[in-house]
């Protein structure tokens, strides 16, 4: 049983926090730790704290004033601060056991770690939620002989029979409509499944949807700790059940945060007080308008404009916005892009690549 004990200075003014566990080192790959599968990993739940108060550990940020220079930073949440391919990999797991029980009744724990650590290298081919499973199966497909041979054709044993991870990501578009059609699988109903069972995951247990989430080493204390204006432009959205279809195509988006669930992980994982109206997500338009819009804003005259993004193609469509001229963008070399795109970026002269280190010393 977790244990509870009373934090501060004074016992009046205490708080309650709940220790779960400990936060797991990054592993190996590129810094992800390897997730696992009946399991959440450990966080805090910390209790709110009274009207008024600032929850110790919990750093509020800086109110907006007027700008006698500076700097300020609009940041992607998803593939920049937070990643959330271990959450997405394991909903796609749950929801590909509803879907195909037959097949899945012989994938077993490791397995299913050998699944979402692959994951991690395919999610940039990733556009819609729904992917996720149609990639969990045919992972399984390649994976365990006696599946394939049971559950697809003599054409399709032949066309995925040896097929890497490498192929897969670069030739994805090509596969993705021959394994709809192969296994008459429907989008609708593949975009209903997913979003029902991460829907029920969030209901039943919430605290292990949010543990199956993580944030890239450094970037949380380094927005933390920032002397700069930050604020968070994501236009994903979280989608319920009746609508799990809400995203846009042009800009890549997963189905994926709500501002709440956003504000939620901030707060939860990162110990990070981030203000509602800093972050721009469900309803707020594609992210050229949301840029348009900070820069046009009284307090944001004079400073220096920097964009922070994981998706080459959202800073394309933003190069293609003379109003935008402006604005510093940034392609960073984690998240959800290929080591194709990273090389392509080179060539861009208005678009620079930042690692992990570069992006704390800058937010700084």
């Amino acid at each position: 049983m977790a244990g509870v004990r009373l934090v501060g200075v004074r016992p009046s003014p205490g708080r309650l926090e709940r220790w779960v566990g400990s936060l797991p080192d990054a592993g190996s790959r590129g810094g992800r730790p390897t997730l696992p599968i009946r399991g959440v990993r450990s966080y805090f739940i910390r209790s709110i704290p009274p009207l008024g108060r600032v929850e110790r550990g919990v750093r509020k940020a800086r109110t907006s004033r007027p700008a006698m220079g500076g700097d300020l930073y609009a940041l992607d949440f998803d593939g920049v601060l937070c990643d959330s391919c271990g959450e997405s990999s394991l909903s796609a797991i749950k929801a590909a056991k509803v879907r195909w029980p037959s097949l899945f009744e012989q994938v077993d724990a490791a397995m299913e770690e050998w699944i979402v650590e692959q994951m991690y290298t395919l999610r940039p081919v990733v556009e819609t939620g729904y992917e996720n499973l149609l990639l969990v199966r045919l992972l399984v497909e390649i994976q365990i002989h006696s599946v394939r041979k049971s559950s697809v054709s003599y054409f399709l044993q032949c066309f995925i029979y040896g097929l890497s991870i490498q192929e897969i990501l670069e030739n994805w578009s090509k596969l993705k409509p021959t394994l709809m059609d192969e296994w008459q699988e429907d989008r609708e109903s593949l975009v209903d499944l997913f979003g029902r069972v991460r829907d029920d995951w969030i209901e039943n247990d919430f605290s292990g949807w949010i543990g199956a989430n993580r944030f890239y080493p450094g970037t949380a204390d380094a927005l933390k700790l920032s002397s700069s204006e930050a604020y968070i432009v994501t236009t994903k959205q979280f989608c319920s059940v009746g609508n799990a279809e809400c995203l846009s195509s042009t800009d890549h988006l997963l189905v994926v945060f709500q501002s709440r669930f956003a504000e939620a992980l901030l707060k939860e994982l990162a110990g990070i007080d981030f203000p509602s109206e800093r972050i721009y997500g469900l309803g707020t338009g594609p992210k050229v308008k949301v840029l348009q819009q900070l820069q046009q804003m009284l307090q944001h005259q004079g400073l220096k404009l920097h964009f922070i993004e994981d998706r080459l193609a959202t800073l394309k469509n933003v190069i293609k916005e003379p109003a935008l001229d402006n604005w510093n963008l940034y392609l960073v070399k984690w998240g959800y892009n290929t080591q194709k795109e990273r090389e392509e970026t080179e060539a861009i002269p208005r678009i620079q690549l930042i690692d992990l280190p570069d992006f704390s010393r800058q937010l700084k």
